[in-house]
């Protein structure tokens, strides 16, 4: 996992973060279990197969949380955790040899079980997705200003509707108005020269900007749900903050709930009101932005904050690492996929799957030994 080095200056930002996320209700009590008043998308118990020529592979497994309107939730783990697995299944743009259960409901509707109409008219209107590399998102031989339109037309234009799922539509529009909308999301995206670069091509664009242009597509049609799928991957540091800062601002405009999606924890201690940690396809860890940085409480998430190298690191001594690689999918462990690498483990941890458990108000572990484990993390370094 990619750890940005300015952590240290960001590890404060959980307790801002967690005042902003109590917009969502007076007292709001979160529950990954029971359904929350204002929730806009509740997931429970999802799971994604994936059949092989050696049999059915595991990718998520026991994945349940709520998302409320105006809310932003960070979902961070390694390369290959489950976290763009969870998100495409939202979606349902998983491939045809992924098998998908559990229960996945916006706005009350559960998405696992509408038709493929109606799936489509939800996709890019009431939930739009950012994806993590914009130049293979985006039509090399379509301006740029024409994509943007062209996700109005599909939701708004004639014969569409962009509501979707009980919702009605009063008429469509045509493709002036359509490419009006569309040069005034690229200029809410703050792209400099907007009336000219509208008539770009892709190639024609800094990364930064081709970013900026993915935003303004998710955006233009007003979706009430935004999912970030690795928005800062393979820009720089400036490029970086920019892009955050612009996500922030738009979010907090438009009221957006937003899952972003991430394994680097400083881009979402910037961000998120709440975190959610995977690891071999479920989350270990849930709650706070304030819990999860500053009161961590399962091995692998304590592991991956005393690996992230400060300000204030001794660099005469090595970096703290986690000892171990993470188990394949098809060969997971019957017990906590962390086990075979967890320095606190207890023979509870190898018997069985541990669920997880609220170790705090609004503050989840899946780890046996979470409520009593208090003392500095015992993970082995080299």
């Amino acid at each position: 996992m990619r750890l940005s080095q300015n952590y240290a200056q960001d590890e404060d930002a959980g307790e801002g973060m967690a005042e902003s996320a109590r917009r969502c209700g007076p007292d709001r009590r979160y529950s990954y279990t029971k359904p929350v008043g204002a929730s806009l998308l509740q997931v429970r118990d999802l799971r994604v197969e994936f059949a092989t020529g050696e049999g059915s592979v595991p990718a998520v497994r026991e994945v349940s949380f709520d998302l409320c309107a105006g809310e932003v939730l960070g979902l961070v783990g390694e390369s290959g955790s489950g976290k763009s697995v969870t998100s495409l299944a939202i979606l349902r743009l998983l491939p045809v040899q992924a098998r998908i259960s559990g229960e996945i409901r916006f706005a009350g509707c559960d998405l696992l079980r509408v038709g493929d109409e109606d799936m489509r008219k939800v996709r890019g209107a009431r939930i739009s997705m950012i994806f993590q590399e914009p130049m293979t998102a985006l039509n090399p031989v379509m301006r740029v200003g024409d994509q943007v339109a062209e996700a109005v037309l599909a939701h708004q234009g004639a014969g569409s509707r962009k509501q979707g799922v009980g919702k009605s539509c009063n008429g469509g529009i045509g493709k002036q108005e359509a490419w009006r909308r569309a040069v005034e999301a690229l200029r809410d995206v703050q792209i400099a020269d907007v009336e000219r670069r509208v008539r770009d091509y892709p190639h024609q664009l800094s990364g930064g900007m081709r970013q900026r242009v993915m935003i303004a597509m998710a955006m233009v049609n007003r979706p009430e749900l935004l999912i970030a799928d690795e928005p800062t991957t393979a820009l720089d540091v400036t490029i970086q903050a920019q892009i955050l800062e612009l996500l922030g601002e738009l979010q907090r405009k438009y009221g957006l709930a937003m899952l972003l999606i991430s394994h680097d924890l400083a881009v979402v201690s910037q961000v998120a009101h709440r975190v959610a940690v995977m690891y071999a396809g479920s989350i270990v860890e849930m709650g706070s932005a304030s819990h999860i940085f500053k009161n961590a409480t399962h091995p692998y998430t304590r592991g991956l904050l005393e690996a992230v190298p400060t300000l204030a690191t001794d660099r005469a001594r090595p970096l703290k690492t986690i000892e171990g690689t993470v188990p394949t999918m098809g060969a997971l462990p019957p017990g906590c996929a962390f086990e075979p690498r967890c320095g606190l483990r207890v023979d509870e941890c190898a018997r069985a799957f541990p669920p997880l458990v609220e170790v705090e108000p609004g503050h989840w572990a899946r780890c046996p030994v979470s409520t009593i484990s208090t003392q500095p993390s015992a993970l082995s370094t080299q």
